[in-house]
């Protein structure tokens, strides 16, 4: 088994951080000095190193191109005020990425692997971390099969594989989002659970659909009935109704997210009514009609917090409240951005310390 001792490193000879404003760069498009890979063969993990980061040459016939075997993470590393680097529940997206590895037949990736190398990668690029208020480091840990065979079966070799790119604010201003009755994200029994790559594909088309409507999302409902909200765009989705939140429970259609995880245990900390269970959209609807719907929002790595300002349904538009009156979910973005940055107390020790 790898250890963070048997990782070896070629540094980039000379850095390329000084080419960008790395406070001020387009989400995803803009990649740090080196990335992180781990190799797995005849049944166990073998190498792992860190190099500059460039294009991997691969075989056309590569499996995951074929077959789909491909998972992945999303995560932040954050700067406060002294220049230390910090991520945010780790050991989360260890925990979840090892969850899509079992369902999707792959190898799951040992912790002293996945910690262990992301810590030396942020050591090297420390300097890509944004300081801005809303600024981070985007991590992408991914797993592909490698197999050059196109029989239809698991690989046998895997890559697992990290690479990071500083970003800011993923939606500059509130969403809106129509409600999807036609299309779906995921069935019982399927992979809706996970981050297998197939589930943002498939996503792809409905969403491009509700652009051209003019809205930048969709939220999806259930594939039996189309009556029960389910996730929105690639986010958890959150209702302050009266004075309860709600959110879909969990089962093998919905992604597990994290920072769902985190916004729930923050409105437990705060005595706040909390419902996790069926949400019909009809619910939201009327509780639009009586005005008791008092915020809608989506919840995610990137996002953090979304705010949906209009949710469409049957050829009718809904506004919602103010984004400046919703008190519950600008309280969360706040709050986590502060234990993010190192400026409010992390009573969850949620953060973990880099350098």
């Amino acid at each position: 088994m790898v250890s963070t001792f048997d990782i070896k490193i070629n540094k980039i000879a000379k850095s390329r951080v000084s080419e960008y404003d790395v406070n001020n760069v387009p989400f995803g498009k803009c990649f740090s000095d080196h990335m992180f890979v781990a190799e797995y063969a005849d049944g166990k993990w073998q190498k792992a190193y860190i190099e500059p980061y460039a294009d991997v040459p691969m075989s056309y016939a590569t499996s995951a191109l074929h077959y789909g075997q491909a998972i992945f993470e999303g995560m932040k590393a954050y700067k406060n005020a002294n220049n230390e680097v910090s991520l945010f529940r780790p050991l989360e997206n260890f925990n979840r990425l090892n969850k899509s590895a079992l369902r999707m037949a792959m190898p799951e990736v040992p912790e002293e692997i996945f910690i262990g190398g992301l810590i030396e990668l942020l050591k090297l690029d420390e300097a890509w971390v944004p300081t801005s208020d809303t600024g981070s480091l985007y991590i992408r840990p991914f797993i592909i099969a490698t197999d050059e065979a196109i029989g239809v079966k698991s690989s046998d070799t895997y890559k697992f594989i990290i690479i990071t790119c500083p970003a800011g604010k993923y939606y500059s201003e509130p969403i809106r989002v129509l409600v999807e009755t036609n299309y779906f994200r995921a069935v019982h029994g399927g992979v809706g659970f996970v981050k297998a790559a197939g589930n943002y594909g498939r996503s792809l088309y409905p969403t491009k659909l509700a652009q051209q409507k003019g809205y930048q999302q969709v939220i999806w409902t259930d594939s039996k009935t189309h009556q029960y909200v389910e996730e929105s765009g690639t986010m958890n989705l959150m209702f302050v109704i009266g004075d309860t939140l709600l959110t879909p429970e969990l089962s093998d259609t919905i992604l597990s997210g994290i920072t769902r995880k985190s916004v729930l245990a923050l409105a437990h900390e705060w005595g706040m009514k909390v419902e996790e269970r069926k949400i019909s959209i009809r619910e939201v609807i009327t509780a639009h009609g009586n005005g008791t719907l008092q915020e809608a929002f989506g919840v995610g790595t990137a996002a953090t917090i979304a705010q949906i300002i209009t949710i469409g349904y049957e050829g009718k538009d809904y506004d919602l409240p103010a984004v400046e009156t919703r008190k519950f979910s600008n309280r969360v973005d706040e709050t986590l951005r502060n234990i993010r940055k190192g400026k409010g107390p992390d009573t969850q020790n949620w953060m973990l310390k880099v350098s």
